[in-house]
């Protein structure tokens, strides 16, 4: 009915006549047909208007978001506040000049490298990778230390020294302690890796290049893959996912879709010598977390390494990168 009556002035209609007034001559076919044609030409722009659906705004109203990224949104917001930055320091004396970052706010300390990790208890535990602490808990000089950089409930960042109190190179897994009161401190929630499905989505909290609480979203591209740890066993099951992780990643979390972590990031295959990601990485799977952490920080290493007789190491920590090479084909 709308339609008809914007149609309406521009339909012919029959020419009103004065009885008093001669008949007016008949149009000619020359201006007839100019003013069908104009009549025709603006139907079909108000045909095509009133089928044309109406432009979205450019950015959402308040209130009027995608669902899914408001999800993501909320799903960031709860969960980085549990994701740490680590980094690695040498107290750079004399002999030690020359080489490496260094960091003007811890005296001159020189930064050998960065990483990631999560809160994982109120007592102050932060699991991160193995690798990212793996040449202080090689050295054991008391010029190493480790500094973590967490945040409060205000959103505000603060440090503390970490202390290494446990470590499994069999499953590239460390765990360090910070002292903080535990109201200040926000353990992030435990999910599980048995149900995982291919396909589903996850998401990356970490400080890929010290740049920290970085989100990267992916799904999950394979099950029960199998990686290199560091001491050369295999880590068998792990999890393979497209979701970015980059140095400085190691250590932080996979989450799922409702914030619950299902794994603990720890490689990427790059191109050999190209130093690029090709979207292929690999975290391990939390429940193979769960089962080493208790052991780690009750006893400084995992079941497998005390019936094999290694006696732990209990220094303070630094780290790296982990990064797998492979040929190009």
């Amino acid at each position: 009915m709308a339609l008809r009556q914007l149609l309406r002035p521009l339909l012919p209609s029959p020419p009103l006549r004065n009885p008093s007034l001669p008949p007016s001559p008949p149009p000619s076919s020359s201006s007839a047909t100019a003013l069908t044609t104009r009549r025709a030409a603006a139907a079909a722009a108000i045909l095509l208007l009133a089928a044309s659906p109406p432009p979205r705004p450019a950015r959402a109203e308040p209130g009027g978001e995608d669902v899914d990224e408001a999800r993501v949104v909320r799903l960031f917001q709860e969960a980085s506040p549990s994701v740490v930055f680590i980094k690695d320091l040498v107290i750079a004396g004399p002999q030690r000049r020359g080489g490496g970052e260094e960091d003007e706010e811890e005296g001159g300390a020189k930064v050998e490298g960065t990483g990631s990790g999560f809160v994982w208890d109120s007592a102050g535990h932060i699991v991160t990778n193995y690798h990212v602490v793996a040449k202080l808990a090689g050295d054991g000089s008391a010029s190493h230390r480790c500094k973590v950089f967490l945040e409060d409930s205000s959103g505000n960042s603060y440090s503390k020294e970490g202390r290494l109190v446990g470590y499994d190179p069999a499953y590239d897994l460390a765990v360090l302690k910070v002292d903080v009161d535990g109201d200040k401190l926000r353990p992030i929630l435990i999910g599980t890796s048995r149900d995982l499905r291919v396909g589903q989505s996850c998401f990356a909290i970490g400080n890929p290049y010290g740049y920290e609480h970085t989100l990267t979203t992916g799904v999950v591209s394979g099950l029960g893959r199998e990686i290199p740890s560091p001491n050369g066993r295999a880590i068998r099951g792990a999890i393979q996912t497209d979701a970015a992780i980059n140095a400085g990643n190691s250590g932080g979390p996979l989450i799922d879709s409702y914030g619950h972590v299902i794994g603990v990031n720890t490689a990427t295959f790059t191109r050999k010598g190209s130093g690029i990601s090709s979207g292929v990485n690999f975290a391990i799977p939390i429940d193979t977390v769960v089962q080493s952490v208790p052991n780690l920080i009750v006893y400084g290493t995992s079941v497998s390494n005390r019936v094999d007789g290694i006696i732990p190491f209990r220094i303070w920590s630094e780290g790296s990168s982990h990064q797998i090479s492979v040929h190009s084909s």
